[in-house]
Formats: structure tokens, sequence, C-alpha cells
């Protein structure tokens, strides 16, 4: 019985015959015996089957696997988020303190110990301006709410004598000490952050402990590193690698470093005006106004004024008025005379670039980013200048740069024209038509000056 089914079958798929329907590849119903008017045969009913194609079931495997495989890569990576943060910090930490570490390792010191003396004296800086910054952000809120009566009368009696208002002082302090006022009530619920804030400070100190000692081990043991790295390459990577490597460190290294004894330095100017005008804290918003002020561009200076002039402005309008005019005073005379000086082998950034680092560092990785972003810019740039081969410009009003002799000169005709007869074509001059070799991929000595 069994053969005969079978045998039934293979007749039936031999002659085109069967029960099922029959489609064409048009969709047309085909009826069981019709003949093919191209072949002049019955239809097979395998050949009108519709089949999936070959390519279908791999295609729809990869599809499903590389949507497992970005979901996974995207749970692992919110969840080490966090660890590459801190590797990142560290990094650029590392890059910042090692053009130290290795003049200390010329002189005879070991590795070890000068990262130890590098890091702990960074971490010292950084305690005090954590702890002069929090004091003065104590005292003045414990000053504010000691002395609210007088503070509200001197304002109201401000605002009254500005815009003819009729404010009654009385009220407002009334208001304010009010236990079921709107301050008080903000002032008590405020209370309950003491505890978060106690969690958030644990953390932070947890991951600036894990911040030093991934800096430590990247520094300490840089040459072993960058021996294992480099026993993968060949020759000419390694070569690249470790061109690309110095770079990173000299530029980010230098740039660190100058803007750190650009903060120095405007932390000591500040500071003389802040005592000599009796300003709270003059340590504390000294300290503030030197770091912000370098480490934040373009509107680092005039966001770090803030501070002191406000608490200078509750005490006597005048000093705080002087404090701003000292401010904006003092950021030209840095942009025109220290900090040229003071960058001059360093890498200098653009404002703008520097700014839009910001911002972009700042969208990725908050607070963090900003500050990163201004150290990775100087490392990519210097990457980016050394990297390629450059040429001779071509004379037009479109590239022409006129450096500072060539100003001097346009202003004072008479007295350059005398100077070149008298000594003849200056040095620089006749360096600009030759080729430096230490100008990466073909600068010129008058195009780098021009830089």
């Amino acid at each position: 019985m069994a053969d005969d089914v079978r045998g039934s079958r293979r007749a039936r798929d031999r002659d085109g015959s069967d029960d099922r329907q029959l489609v064409d590849p048009s969709g047309q119903i085909i009826r069981s015996g019709a003949i093919d008017p191209a072949t002049g045969r019955p239809y097979n009913r395998r050949a009108t089957d519709r089949v999936l194609p070959r390519w279908a079931i791999p295609a729809i495997f990869f599809f499903w696997a590389g949507f497992l495989l970005t979901f996974v890569a995207r749970h692992v990576f919110s969840r080490l988020s966090n660890l590459l943060v801190l590797l990142l910090v560290s990094i650029f930490l590392t890059l910042a303190i090692e053009p130290g570490v290795n003049r200390l390792a010329t002189r005879g010191w070991r590795r070890g110990t000068a990262t130890s003396l590098i890091l702990f004296g960074v971490l010292g800086v950084f305690l005090l301006f954590v702890i002069a910054i929090g004091t003065l952000v104590g005292t003045q809120i414990a000053e504010l709410l000691e002395e609210s009566d007088r503070y509200i009368t001197d304002t109201v009696d401000w605002i009254n004598s500005t815009f003819g208002t009729e404010i009654d002082a009385e009220e407002v302090i009334f208001e304010f000490e009010d236990p079921d006022g709107a301050v008080q009530q903000f002032i008590q619920s405020q209370g309950d952050e003491a505890v978060r804030l106690s969690l958030t400070a644990v953390g932070v100190i947890f991951q600036g402990l894990s911040v030093m000692l991934f800096t430590y081990s990247l520094v300490a043991d840089g040459p072993r590193l960058r021996r294992a790295i480099c026993s993968r390459l060949r020759p000419v990577r390694q070569q690249q690698v470790l061109n690309a490597w110095e770079i990173a460190i000299t530029k980010t290294g230098g740039y660190l470093y100058s803007r750190a004894l650009l903060a120095l330095l405007s932390a000591l100017s500040h500071w003389v005006v802040f005592q000599s005008l009796g300003t709270p804290a003059p340590v504390a918003l000294a300290l503030w106004v030197g770091l912000i002020s370098q480490f934040l561009p373009v509107v680092g200076t005039y966001l770090a004024g803030i501070l002191p002039i406000v608490v200078t402005l509750l005490d006597s309008p005048l000093n705080a008025g002087i404090i701003l005019g000292f401010i904006v005073i003092y950021q030209q005379i840095e942009n025109y005379f220290f900090a040229p000086r003071i960058t001059a082998r360093t890498m200098e950034l653009h404002p703008a670039v520097a700014f839009g680092a910001a911002l972009g560092g700042a969208s990725l990785l908050g607070a963090i980013g900003a500050i990163l972003a201004l150290p990775g810019a100087a490392m990519a740039q210097a990457i980016v200048s050394n990297w390629g081969e450059r040429y001779d410009v071509v004379d037009s009003d479109l590239t022409n740069v006129p450096t500072r002799k060539a100003r001097r000169s346009a202003a004072h005709p008479s007295a350059s024209a005398g100077h070149e007869s008298a000594d003849g074509p200056s040095a620089g001059d006749a360096a600009g038509a030759t080729r430096s070799p230490d100008a990466g991929g073909g600068h010129t000595s008058g195009q780098a000056g021009d830089g």
C-alpha cells in the first residue's frame, strides 16, 4: 500500500498533476492539466512554486545577530561608561605629568618616586582649591543668614531709591523669617540633601583614588608599556607610534603647564587687588579666578569674575566696580603680554577652536569633558600639524598674513628703509627663502613665524 502511494505521488509530480492549485509567476491560478504555451508541456508544480531566495536565510541570521550584538555592546558600554571616563582622565593626566617625571628620571630619580611626588603635588593643589572654595561658600552663607536683616534692608533701600518703588523692608524681613514662609521651607528642605551630598563626596573620593592609581601605573611603567606595544609592530610603525606618543606628551604637557603658570599669575594679581580692597576670603577668590579663567576658554575669565563681584557687591558696590574693571584690564594684559610669551613654545589653541572643543566635550562628558577637551584639541592639532607633506603657498591677497615687522614697517616706512639700507636684508627675510629642516613636512621658517 505504501509503495502504491509513493508511486502515485511520483507519477503526479512527473506529469504535473496535483491536488493543490498551481500558480504561475504572475499570480494566476493554473488548472490541473493546463499546457504551458511557451514549451507546449504540462505545467510542473515544482517549476511554479515560489522558492525562497538562497541569500534570505543568511541575511535574516546576520540581521538578528547584528541586532543582538549591538544591544549587548550598548549594555556593556553603559555599564562601563564610568570606568572609561576614569581611564580617559587618567590618560590625559599621564600625558600632563610625564614630562616632569622624565626630567626627574634623567636626574637620577626613580620613575615611581618621581610620579608619586608630582601626583601628590597635584592632589595637594586640588585639595587646597576645594577647601578654600568650600570655606568661602560656607562662610558667605553663614554670614548671609546671620545678617539677613541688614542685607534685606540695604537691598530694599537701594531698589526704592533707584527705581522709585515703595517696598516695605519690614514686610520683606517678616516674610523671610516666617517659619511657614517659602524661604524657610526651602532652607529646611535642603537639610535632607546632606546625606546625598555625603554619598556623592565619598564617590568622588573613590573615583579620584582610582584615577591616581591608573595614572601612577601608566606613568611609572610608561617605558614598559611602550615596549609592549611596539613589540607587536613593524619598525616603521614603531617609529610612527613613538613620534605620535612624543608629540602627545610634549604638547599636552606643555599646554597644561602653560595654563597652570598663567593661572598662578592670574591668582597672584587678583589676590593683590582683593587684599587691598578688603574683599572677604581673598585667597579663595583669587584661586577661583585663576583656575576657572584659564581652563574655561574665552568666557572663563568673565564667568570666574562673577563670584568675587557678587561677594564684594554685598558690602561695597564701588569695590565691585573696581574689581570688574581690573578683571577686564588684566584680561587684555594677559592676552597681549603674558600669554604670547608663556605659550611661545607650547601649543596655543585658537579661541574658536578652544571654545568649540569645550562645548563638544561638555555635551559628551559634562564638566570633565569641557576640561579634557582643551588638551585633547591641543594634542590633535599637534598630530595633524605634523602629518603629511607641506608645500609653499602661492602669493595671493587671500593668503597674505602680515607679520608684526611688516605692520611696523608700514607704520614707519622711513625708519624701515633706513634700517634696511644700513644693515642689508634681515636674517628673517633670508631665512624665509630657505626650507627649514625642523619644520615638519616641508614648513618654511617664514611660514612657521607667520603661524
